[in-house]
This record gives C-alpha cells, structure tokens and sequence, in this order.
C-alpha cells in the first residue's frame, strides 16, 4: 500500500484518482511515500525515507527544497497550465481595478450607509473616482508562458496594444501568441514603451527585485504594474517611492507583505490567482496523474527538478535509474544488463542539468543481484524496479 500524505486540503476529486485499493491518502500518514501540496512550507519538514515525490497543485515550488530533494532523490512535480485561466481572469480584474479607482470609489460609497440622498451624493461625488479605458493603451507581459501568454491574447481582445518579452519562450508558446503580440527585444523595451507592465515569471536569483528603481525609472511616468507572480519579483520599497513620487499610479499585487499592505496606490490581493473551485479541481487532477504514474510505473511528467522521461506500460518488467549527468553512464548501465544476459526491450533516458533519468524494459525481472549491481555504478543514486 503506498502512503500519500495531504499537506493541505486537496479536491476530492484529484485525491480520489488515487485508488483505495493502492494508496493510503490523508494528512495523517507516516512513512509516506509521496506528498501533495499547496501552499505550506516544507523547507523545515523532515521527509520520510520512503519518500518518493512531491506534487505541488500550482506551478510555483519555493515552498519546496527541490535542491536538498534532489540530491536525495525525491522527484518535485507542479501542474504547469493548470491554473492558467484562473489567473488569467484575475488579471484581466487587476487591469480594470489598476485603470479605474473601484476599489476606493467602493469604499467612499460604504461611507454613505445612512444618510439621506445617497443617489444625490453620488452624482455629485464620482468624479473624484474618474479613470482611464484600457483599448488603446500598450500592455508590457514579461514573461509568456501559459498564464502570460492567455493575458496577453485577452488584452488584444480588449482593444490593447501587447508588447511581450520572455528568453525562455518555447515554441509551443509562441504558437500560441496572437500574431499582433509585439515581441520586444529585451526587458528594457517594455519598461520604456508600455503604459501597464504585467509579471509572469517565477521567482529565482535572477528576477528578484526585477522591478526596482532602476527598471522603473525607464517606464513612463503614470505607469501601471501588476505583480500576479510572486512578491521578490518587486522591490516593495523602491515601488513606495516611485507611488509617493507619482512616477507610478498603481501597483496591484498579489502577494501583500507587511511592506505593502495599506499602502496608498497598492492594491493588494490576498492570493487569490489560483483561487478558483475549477483551478483547484484542475491541479489536483493533474498532480495525482502525475504521482500516480511516477509510483506505479516510474514515468516522470512536469518535474522541475528530473527530465520528462516516459515508456507506454507493457507487459515487459521494468527498472528505473536516476543518476548523475556524466559520461559514460548509459554504456554502465546497459553493460550490467547484458553481463547477466538479460535483454533490453524498451529503453527511454532524459537529462535534465546534472541530473538524469532512465527506464528499462527487459525481457525478465530484474532480480536483487542486477539491482545491486547497477546501483554499485558510480554516479547511480536511485534504483527501482517494476515487476
């Protein structure tokens, strides 16, 4: 029975993927073999030795140690796409809420609870809420990937001029992109020429504080930047000058921080990106199918931390190797196979950094002798078997 503790309250519908009959699923298991997770931290947690893999329902894994999971072998997945449209549709609200005072024009009305002539007040009162139309203004997406390229695609539909910039684009996102999306040439082109500036990119040692004064002080003066992503992707200091100096008009994120919450011209939005019953159906769903195939047959999807390596299950049993990325390890491997005159009939490997990963289907069950064998090679530091 393999066990798989809930780090968090996960849909139903994802958990019941993973069949009683096989799995052990609740926030209570020990010894367990694979966890599913959200939003907690885990930097602290003390993995079991059974551990396998980690599944977090959302693209993001700093809540992950994936380098100290890494090195003790323990595959990290996230369900990239999965929570796409969700955020998507929250930042199309962030863009109207960044254009249009609602969120104070809101508040002033609250206020008006109880007197007389509300409707009159109103009128006479709502032109201090005035602001702008978004058709015809340049929107900035740094970063085009499933959420940045859907907001970019909704913005076209709303009258906007896109300007977008990612180094890493892959060509399936590109594809995707309507075609009167302006790919800029670097960062810079989109801080000097975009009215609004929306991120889409995760948060690493490269793109923290990518918003700073140095980037804003390229960006037009009124700008409006929106920060669905993560928190480190903008100084929050620097961005309370450049509010107080009127350089920008609006910040609108979802991460508050204490530097950032109750703070004029910020509007803070607390997470809510991925906070849709569909979203979190859909991360669930695909995170059990992840955890799922990785237990029972070794197959390796959407890891961030181990290549997407995968063989069709056949009848034929299988052994699956990670080991480190160095020359001469795949000859190694098959050698130990054919010094005990077994046959390799299906065979897939993947590397991803200094990691890689390998499956092989053989003609007969690998017995502990082969297992040990391979698991002797140097630079082997994962070994199971399907029989």
């Amino acid at each position: 029975m393999l066990k798989v503790k809930l780090m968090n309250k996960i849909a139903k519908v994802g958990t019941d993927i993973l069949s009683p009959a096989k799995y052990e699923v609740s926030d209570a298991v020990e010894n367990e073999d694979a966890i599913m997770v959200r939003s907690a931290a885990l930097h602290e947690m003390k993995f079991s030795e059974n551990l396998r893999a980690i599944a977090r329902c959302g693209a993001g894994v700093n809540n992950i140690p994936v380098e100290r999971c890494t090195k003790e072998g323990i595959v990290v997945f996230n369900t990239p796409g999965a929570n796409a449209n969700a955020v998507k549709e929250l930042a199309i609200a962030a863009l109207i809420l960044a254009s249009r005072d609602i969120v104070g024009g809101v508040k002033w009305a609250e206020t008006l609870k109880g007197t007389e002539g509300v409707a009159k007040a109103v009128e006479a009162g709502k032109s201090a809420f005035v602001g702008h139309e978004l058709a015809g203004k340049t929107l900035g997406v740094i970063g085009l990937g499933a959420i940045g390229g859907m907001v970019a695609n909704a913005a076209i539909s709303l009258g906007m001029r896109v300007m977008g910039y990612d180094p890493y684009i892959t060509a399936k996102a590109a594809w995707s992109l309507a075609p009167s999306v302006w790919q800029a040439a670097d960062y810079n082109e989109i801080f000097k020429n975009c009215d609004y500036v929306t991120l889409h990119v995760p948060a690493t040692p490269q793109t923290k504080n990518m918003i700073c004064e140095k980037s804003i002080a390229q960006m037009k003066d009124g700008v409006r930047i929106l920060n669905l992503a993560r928190a480190d992707l903008v100084n929050a200091a620097d961005i309370k000058e450049a509010l107080k100096a009127k350089k920008v008009s609006c910040y609108i994120t979802d991460f508050p921080t204490e530097e950032t919450v109750g703070v004029e011209g910020i509007i803070a939005i607390p997470h809510l990106g991925a906070s849709t019953v569909e979203s979190e159906d859909h991360c669930a769903v695909m995170a059990a199918q992840q955890l799922d195939e990785f237990l029972t047959c070794g197959n390796i999807r959407n890891s961030v931390n181990f290549p997407t390596v995968g063989v069709p299950r056949s009848e034929f049993p299988r052994v699956c190797i990670m080991n480190e990325n160095i020359p001469n390890m795949l000859s190694q491997i098959t050698a130990a196979f054919s010094s005990k005159n077994i046959n390799i009939e299906n065979f897939a490997n993947g590397s991803k950094g200094e990691v890689a990963y390998t499956i092989v289907e053989t003609n007969v069950p690998a017995n502990e002798e082969i297992l040990r064998a391979i698991a002797s090679i140097e630079g082997v530091f994962g070994v199971r078997a399907f029989n």
